[in-house]
C-alpha cells in the first residue's frame, strides 16, 4: 500500500472515531498483533500490545509471569495496564485472548474506545498457533480442547464487541482494510442518561439494537437469565431476532406470549404472567424482557414490579408510543371495568432499548398516533421542539431514522425531566401530571368507545385539541395557538377534533367517564390546560358546564 492510498483511507475514516481507540479483542491467533500494527499504521495512530506492554513492565515473559504468580495475578496486572493505556492519547490496542473476560476491562474498553472482535474458525486458530511455545494456556492439554475449550467461554463475551470482524486465511492486509471498512460503517447507538428517584438508567436509542440486545444489556444483567414477554404480533416480527441477540452473547431466556392488543391489559392477564414467570423458576436476579407496545410494557413491569417483590425489568418498545412515552417513566399496570391504568405500580426499568428499525413494521396510523405523544412534549414546555416538530413531522413518518431517533431522544429527555421532579405525580400542581395533556379527554373517549376501540395516541391528539380550545374558552390561550396546533396534528392525519372520529359522542357520558378518572381529586375535575404553547399547567377548579359547553360546541349530544 502506498503512502498515498493510506493518507486517503485516514482522510475517509468517520468524525465519530475522532478521539477514540480502537482495541482488538479475540483468541490467541486471531492475529490482533499482526493486523493492529497495519491497523494502526493506515489509521495514523500509535500501536501497542498488551501483553508486550506487560513483559516490559514486569522484566519477564507472559508465561514467567502465569509459572511465577498464577492466572488471577497476572489478570489483575494485565487489567492496570490495560486502563493505564485507555487512559492516554488514542492508539490502536491488541489485548490478551483473556483480557476481555474482565468486567473492569470490559467496561474501561466501552468507554473509552471502539472494540473490535477478531472472530476466526477453530481450524485456523489451530494453524496460527501451531508450534507456539509462549502460550502458557496452550500447555495444559491437546491445543484443540484447550481452544475448543476457550472459545465456548469466551466468544459470548468477545460477543459484546461493537464490532465483528471474521478472519479467515486470507492476508493480515486483506483483514485490515475489512476492519478499516467495518470501523468506517459503524455508528455508536445513542444514550441518554436518565436520572429518577427510582433509579438511574440509560435510554439507548439506533437501528438493529434487537440483533445486538446481548451486547447492550450484558452490562446492566451481568447474570445473564431473562424472560421475554411479548404479545402475539410483535412475536411473529421480532421475537426471533432478540432471542438471537441475547443467545450471542450466553444469555439464558425463556418467553411469555400473550393477546396483541388492549384487551390483553388486564388482571387475569397479569395473573398469568406472574405464573409463567414462577413456572419458568425465576430467581431474584432474573430479567423480565418487555418486547412490545405499552399494553405489553405495562404489563410486563407491573408483573416484574411484584414477583418475589421486585424482579429486573428492561423495556424494549417495539412502537414510536411505546419507545417516546410508556418506557420511560416507570408507569407500569392494568385496566379494570373501573378505568384505564388503576391497578400498577411505580417501578424504574433497568435500561430502555429502543431499535428504531422496528418502526417500519408499524401501520401508518400506530405510526401517528405515537408522533402524537412527541408532540405532546413540545406543547407541554417547549416551544422549540414543537417548531422542530412542524418543520420535521413529515420525514419522520416517512421512515427518516434520523428524524426518528432525535425525536424518540428529545421527547424522552424532556419527559425524564418532568418525572425526575415528581415521580410518583405528588405534587398538587404542576409535576408530572403535566404530562396528561390531553389524557383526561383521550382517557374518556378510549372508554367510551371501548378499549381497543381507538388508538390511545388518536385519543390523546383529540384530548389536546380539546384541551386547547378549553383554554382558549377559559380565556387562558390565544386562538391563534390552538389553530396552530388544530392544524398540524390534522395535516399529519391525527383527529385533532372530535368530528374527525366519525361518531356522534354524548356529553353526559364523557362527563361520566371524566369523573371517574385517577386524576378527579375531592371531587373535582382536574385537567392539564395551556396559556400558550409550550405553557402547560394543571388547574383543579375547571367548572364542569365549561366542559359540557365545550363539548355540545364540538357536536357532542345532551
Amino acid at each position: 500500500m502506498t503512502r498515498n492510498t493510506a493518507l486517503q483511507e485516514t482522510a475517509s475514516l468517520p468524525d465519530h472515531l475522532a478521539g477514540r481507540s480502537v482495541v482488538l479483542v479475540g483468541l490467541m491467533g486471531a492475529g490482533k498483533t499482526s493486523i493492529g500494527r497495519r491497523l494502526a499504521a493506515r489509521l495514523g495512530l500509535p500501536f501497542r500490545d498488551a501483553d508486550a506492554e506487560i513483559e516490559l513492565a514486569a522484566g519477564c515473559s507472559v508465561a514467567e509471569l502465569f509459572a511465577r504468580f498464577g492466572e488471577r495475578e497476572f489478570r489483575d496486572g494485565e487489567r492496570r495496564v490495560i486502563r493505564r493505556l485507555l487512559a492516554g492519547e488514542p492508539l490502536v490496542l491488541a489485548t490478551g485472548g483473556g483480557a476481555y473476560m474482565d468486567p473492569d476491562t470490559r467496561a474501561s474498553i466501552r468507554r473509552e474506545g471502539v472494540c473490535v472482535w477478531l472472530r476466526a474458525e477453530l481450524p485456523t486458530l489451530l494453524r496460527r498457533v501451531a508450534g507456539r511455545t509462549h502460550r502458557p494456556l496452550l500447555h495444559s492439554g491437546d491445543p484443540a480442547e484447550v481452544l475448543a475449550r476457550l472459545m465456548a467461554a469466551r466468544e459470548p463475551v468477545y460477543a459484546e464487541a461493537d464490532i465483528t470482524v471474521e478472519c479467515t486465511d486470507e492476508s493480515p492486509d486483506a483483514t485490515t482494510s475489512h476492519v478499516l471498512e467495518a470501523l468506517a460503517a459503524w455508528r455508536p447507538p445513542r444514550r441518554l442518561a436518565l436520572a429518577l428517584g427510582g433509579g438511574d438508567y440509560e435510554v439507548v436509542v439506533g437501528p438493529g439494537l434487537l440483533g445486538r440486545a446481548g451486547a447492550v444489556l450484558a452490562p446492566v444483567l451481568p447474570q445473564k437469565s431473562c424472560v421475554v414477554v411479548t404479545d402475539e404480533t410483535v412475536a411473529r416480527l421480532h421475537l426471533t431476532t432478540l432471542l438471537g441477540g441475547l443467545a450471542s452473547t450466553g444469555f439464558r431466556t425463556s418467553q411469555i406470549v400473550v393477546p396483541a392488543g388492549e384487551r390483553a391489559k388486564t388482571m387475569e392477564t397479569y395473573a398469568r404472567v406472574v405464573d409463567g414467570l414462577l413456572d419458568a423458576g425465576v430467581e431474584r436476579r432474573t430479567a423480565v424482557i418487555a418486547l412490545g407496545g405499552g399494553v405489553v410494557g405495562d404489563l410486563a413491569g407491573f408483573a416484574a414490579a411484584t414477583t418475589l417483590r421486585g424482579l429486573p425489568f428492561v423495556q424494549v418498545p417495539t412502537t414510536l408510543l411505546a419507545q417516546v412515552d410508556s418506557s420511560v417513566g416507570g408507569k407500569t399496570g392494568v385496566n379494570t371495568r373501573h378505568g384505564k391504568n388503576l391497578v400498577g405500580a411505580f417501578y424504574q426499568p433497568r435500561m430502555v432499548l429502543a431499535d428504531t428499525a422496528t418502526l417500519a413494521s408499524l401501520p401508518a396510523n400506530e405510526l401517528r398516533a405515537g408522533y402524537a405523544e412527541i408532540a405532546k412534549a413540545g406543547l407541554i414546555g417547549d416551544a422549540d421542539f414543537f417548531a422542530w416538530c412542524e418543520a420535521h413531522a413529515a420525514a419522520l413518518l416517512a421512515g427518516d431514522a434520523a428524524a426518528q431517533g432525535e425525536a424518540v431522544l428529545r421527547a424522552c429527555a424532556f419527559k425524564a425531566g418532568v418525572v425526575g421532579n415528581d415521580e410518583r405525580e405528588e405534587k398538587a400542581s404542576g409535576g408530572r401530571a403535566l404530562l396528561n395533556l390531553g389524557h383526561t379527554f383521550g382517557h374518556a373517549l378510549e372508554a367510551e368507545l371501548g378499549y381497543g376501540g381507538i388508538l390511545h395516541g388518536e385519543a390523546v391528539a383529540t384530548g389536546i385539541g380539546l384541551a386547547f380550545k378549553l383554554s382558549a374558552a377559559l380565556g387562558l390561550c390565544p386562538p391563534a395557538d390552538v389553530e396552530r396546533v388544530v392544524a398540524h396534528l390534522a395535516a399529519i392525519g391525527l383527529p385533532a377534533e372530535l368530528h374527525m372520529l366519525n361518531r356522534r359522542f354524548s356529553a353526559t357520558a364523557l362527563m361520566a367517564h371524566m369523573r371517574r378518572d385517577k386524576k378527579m381529586r375531592d371531587g373535582q375535575l382536574h385537567f392539564v390546560l395551556v396559556r400558550g404553547i409550550g405553557e402547560a399547567f394543571t388547574k383543579g377548579d375547571v367548572p364542569a358546564d365549561a366542559v359540557e359547553e365545550l363539548l355540545h360546541r364540538e357536536g357532542c349530544a345532551a
